[in-house]
């Protein structure tokens, strides 16, 4: 399923938009928002793979609210003006709808993205792992990476990049949450959008930052904090 938020200020619209979400059999709403100010909230605290959001909103604009995010979601762009197409695309944008939307339109989206998901399920099968290692992709080579040579690893948009020990780093064309389906679960833990870390490298932790050496601070974010608590409640 196709974790999806709805952003528009215009409550028919948004209304529309929800509707919709519910209706396509591989697409999950897992909220509602008037604003981008409100969205906020919900991508931090909850997983959201996909926004359909409104360009034309007070306050801060779909397309500035999409572009303040480090590491948006897959983005789909709403609004009743066609000249703002062009911009869209260029913030990466899977595909722009214009108002009135109807479900066949919809539709249409909404299948590109599938697709789109759909190809990164499938590189999965490009990537092997076992209990002790990983082979992947990179720079059209096939490399194993020992698990107990991550240190950490961070999402690079549609790329992840593994940081070794004393090795140069790794990308690699994976979601984060594909890679974190092929991790051990008792050694590796996500511990923001952005971020999964080897608990076996973890050495010091202030104010909610993981502090693997001067250069390198990765920040716990309220959606994985409680999970991550726990861990430290359990072993430290």
């Amino acid at each position: 399923m196709i974790r999806c938020l709805a952003i528009d200020d215009e409550p028919l619209a948004l209304k529309q938009l929800a509707e919709y979400i519910k209706k396509t059999p591989f697409m999950e709403l897992v909220g509602q928002c008037d604003s981008a100010l409100q969205a906020i909230d919900v991508i931090n605290n909850k997983q959201v793979d996909l926004l359909f959001v409104d360009i034309n909103m007070p306050d801060l604009s779909g397309m500035d609210f999409v572009k303040t995010l480090e590491n948006p979601p897959k983005v789909v762009f709403v609004t009743a003006y066609s000249e703002y197409a062009l911009e869209g695309f260029r913030v990466d944008a899977m595909d722009y709808l214009l108002k009135p939307i109807g479900y066949n339109d919809f539709l249409k989206s909404a299948n590109k993205v599938k697709n789109w998901f759909d190809s990164q399920h499938q590189k999965l099968d490009e990537v092997k792992s076992s209990k002790d290692f990983l082979f992947i992709k990179s720079e059209y080579k096939i490399l194993r990476i020992n698990f107990d040579d991550i240190k950490y690893i961070e999402s690079m948009n549609e790329y992840v990049k593994i940081h070794l020990i004393n090795a140069k780093s790794m990308m690699t064309l994976l979601s984060m949450k594909s890679i974190e389906e092929l991790l051990p679960a008792d050694r590796f833990m996500r511990v923001h959008r952005s971020y999964i870390v080897s608990l076996n490298k973890i050495s010091v932790i202030e104010r909610n930052r993981i502090i693997f050496d001067e250069k390198v601070y990765i920040p716990v974010s309220e959606q994985y904090k409680s999970k991550f608590q726990s861990y430290i409640d359990r072993n430290f």
